[in-house]
């Protein structure tokens, strides 16, 4: 059965990207373009994974984060942020919020894609 992953961004370039790549890599991807959307896609879709952006419309990726790793239907979903924010305290916030991974932009799909296959095929 195929891997279900959650891409949630606002920029549709990296929506597309990332979603067109992953599901040439064999997953079955479901895209959000904003943090509400996100949200309730990932509560009724429950996802194997969720690539998530940081800065977004409505609500925030940290608060996804937060609102899903202390919920105990969804805090085993692996958080993957990816973000243009990357100085360490950004970093620190998406850990204390529950990113398993934290990537910045711009970044390889590679680096991306190896995080996901740790997670997925473990």
């Amino acid at each position: 059965m195929q891997k279900k992953i959650l891409v949630v961004d606002d920029e549709k370039d990296i929506t597309e990207t990332l979603s067109f790549m992953l599901k040439a890599t064999g997953y079955d991807v479901i895209t959000a373009s904003d943090g509400e959307e996100g949200l309730k896609y990932a509560k009724e879709e429950n996802p194997d994974l969720i690539i998530l952006d940081v800065m977004m419309p409505k609500i925030n990726g940290y608060k996804i984060a937060r609102l899903l790793k202390y919920d105990n239907k969804y805090k085993h979903i692996p958080i993957i942020m990816v973000t243009a924010r990357g100085q360490d305290s950004d970093k620190l916030i998406g850990e204390e919020t529950g990113a398993d991974v934290y990537i910045t932009k711009p970044f390889e799909f590679e680096e991306v894609l190896n995080s996901v296959r740790k997670y997925l095929e473990a």
